[in-house]
């Protein structure tokens, strides 16, 4: 095996020693220690050749039996004399070095204008190093006067070496001496990286050849079959925002009411909501204090807007509900109040519509001022402590997520006491809850709570059958829409967890989190790993999760080999195993002829081509 490397361009001779030719080429070969080869050989070579040849040839060995073959032109007029010759030998080249003097403009621009076009129309994917050989005579920025006839610079400058290697794609060396570091270490470096890549990409082609030409007249070896695709599981699109904006309407587990100043019942909300979206509420209903807030504007919000009644002569105080009856809310400014509706519905909703929301208080308000005024304390109600204006460009601020992912959120009262109206006993343990959360985002959980059954009427309510950790993930999403099980046991647990309680979106993601985890696994974890798959696929099906269950049983016949290994394979129905037989991977069929495959290679009658 060979490398051709094409060196085109004048250097110069400001280092040549004892009267020899030396330049960059000749000097790499003579110290380079992956090139053997004595200089009289080297110079013997380069020699011999007929008057005026287009090339000076060097012929040397690299990294011990690679025959490395240099072609060097270092004047055009010779280079242009055979024209045919010069541009086979630069057609079949796998590295090109062009070289120049810094210092000699002259060489640069004999380069930059007669070699390189012709470089560029053979030039077929070959990496070309730009070598700028010498150290600059004169440093100082030349004369930009027009009137001044001295030369605008002698010296070739770096920004001019780097504009031409742009135009090839090459790689461009500045080499300010011939020494051992600049030949050897940087200039060698980059040279012996691209011979090593021809190298490979020479070899990798010898073997695609072999490989095509070689004809095999034996037992071909037996074709694998992809395996079947697995089943693809949908996940259910999200409804959290319609949960608790249904939640408004439906009027179920209301703990706060709003009356207008002239003590008329405005509106009914939920504290919770309320106070997962504003700092304002948060203060209002004690869950934060002034000093915790620290906002000025928030406080005088409050404090201008809201008033809490507690009067027992309160107008219809007498018919309300005995136990734990809703607080009373006065709203002091008209205006707000008479849109209050229409604010409550944008807070349940995530805060999205903040258009539609100005649309509807400009059509109940008529005068400019009024609106202004009102949408400012929307702003306000809003707004996070310690900013100036969060919400200063409403339509921008609120089409990128709904404003449960920019305040308190939810998950800021998960498992907290406040607010909480409902307890659950877990494995003797407590967990405080929120009706209002609950009946927004579980059927099971708002017919439990409003029908006649004791947990309506009860504050402390036990739950069987799940861990304290399984119900808090449970109640997580319930909050939050999201949930992260710890691992695939957890993710098993959460799902039925979710099948009991009905809720059919959160069984979604816990199947989606399976599948993930289990095809995330290389085969050696499943070899190793003390998961029951089978026990798994009989909670699945016992569960109703019917897409995790034809999932797995799809998953056990792909990993055939591995599973059938293991002991609860046994465990599998007939109806599983049957199943799992008939679309396992790789097939029956295929080990069969695989086995008779290796015996023919390894009988004394055939000899492996390759090996």
């Amino acid at each position: 095996m060979s490398i051709h490397i094409v060196a085109l361009g004048n250097e110069g001779d400001a280092f040549h020693q004892d009267n020899r030719p030396s330049g960059l080429i000749r000097t790499y070969l003579g110290r380079s220690p992956l090139v053997s080869g004595d200089e009289s050989s080297l110079l013997l070579n380069a020699t011999s050749t007929v008057a005026r040849p287009v090339f000076t040839e060097y012929q040397a060995s690299a990294f011990g039996n690679v025959k490395l073959v240099v072609h060097d032109c270092p004047v055009w007029d010779i280079f242009d004399s055979d024209w045919y010759t010069s541009r086979n030998l630069i057609g079949s080249a796998d590295i090109i070095v062009i070289k120049y003097n810094v210092n000699d403009k002259f060489s640069f621009h004999e380069v930059k204008d007669n070699y390189i076009p012709v470089i560029k129309r053979a030039l077929n994917s070959v990496p070309v190093i730009i070598a700028a050989v010498g150290t600059r005579q004169n440093e100082d920025l030349p004369c930009t006067c027009p009137l001044c006839t001295s030369d605008r610079g002698s010296c070739v400058t770096t920004t001019e070496g780097i504009q031409l290697a742009k135009e090839l794609g090459a790689t461009y060396l500045e080499l300010h001496s011939l020494d051992d570091f600049y030949i050897g270490k940087y200039f060698g470096g980059v040279l012996e990286y691209f011979m090593i890549q021809a190298l490979n990409q020479k070899t990798s082609e010898k073997m695609k050849k072999r490989k095509m030409s070689s004809s095999f007249h034996g037992i071909r070896p037996p074709q694998l079959e992809q395996p079947e695709k697995m089943p693809v599981l949908k996940a259910e699109a999200s409804h959290y925002n319609s949960d608790l904006n249904n939640l408004l309407f439906c009027c179920q587990c209301v703990d706060v009411v709003f009356y207008n100043p002239d003590l008329k019942e405005a509106a009914e909300a939920h504290k919770i909501v309320l106070c997962a979206v504003s700092h304002v509420f948060m203060l209002l209903f004690n869950v934060k204090s002034p000093a915790d807030i620290q906002d000025s504007s928030i406080i005088r919000t409050t404090q201008d807007l809201f008033v809490i009644n507690r009067d027992p002569a309160f107008p219809g105080a007498g018919q309300e509900s005995p136990g734990n009856p809703p607080l009373r809310v006065v709203v002091k400014d008209a205006h707000f109040c008479s849109c209050l509706s229409d604010i409550l519905r944008f807070i349940y909703s995530g805060a999205f519509q903040w258009e539609e929301l100005e649309e509807d208080i400009r059509r109940k308000l008529k005068d400019s001022g009024d609106v202004s005024n009102v949408i400012e304390k929307v702003k306000c109600i809003l707004k996070t402590p310690g900013k100036i204006n969060c919400l200063r460009n409403c339509k921008t601020y609120q089409s990128r997520k709904p404003l449960w992912f920019y305040n308190t959120s939810l998950k800021f009262f998960l498992n907290k006491p406040m607010l909480a109206d409902v307890v659950f006993e877990i494995q003797g343990t407590t967990v405080p809850a929120h009706r209002a959360i609950l009946v927004a985002r579980c059927e099971v959980m708002a017919a439990m709570f409003n029908g006649n059954y004791m947990e309506a009427k009860s504050v402390l309510i036990p739950v069987y059958g799940v861990s304290k950790e399984t119900f808090l993930s449970f109640l997580e999403y319930l909050y939050t829409d999201s949930c992260c099980p710890a691992g695939i046991f957890q993710a098993m647990c959460l799902l039925i967890c979710a099948e009991m309680y009905q809720v059919s979106r959160l069984q979604h993601i816990c199947e989606l989190f399976i599948i993930t985890q289990l095809q995330s696994m290389p085969s050696r974890e499943l070899a190793s790993m003390n998961l029951d798959i089978v026990d798994l696929l009989k909670k699945a099906k016992f569960h109703h999760s019917e897409c995790l269950s034809t999932w797995l049983l799809h998953f056990i016949a792909t990993n055939y080999l591995i599973f059938s290994q293991k002991p609860e394979f046994q465990d599998l129905s007939v109806e599983e195993r049957s199943f799992v037989e008939k679309h396992r991977w790789p097939s029956n069929m295929y080990l069969k002829q695989l086995a008779e495959y290796r015996k023919y290679i390894h009988s004394r009658k055939c000899r492996c081509l390759v090996m």
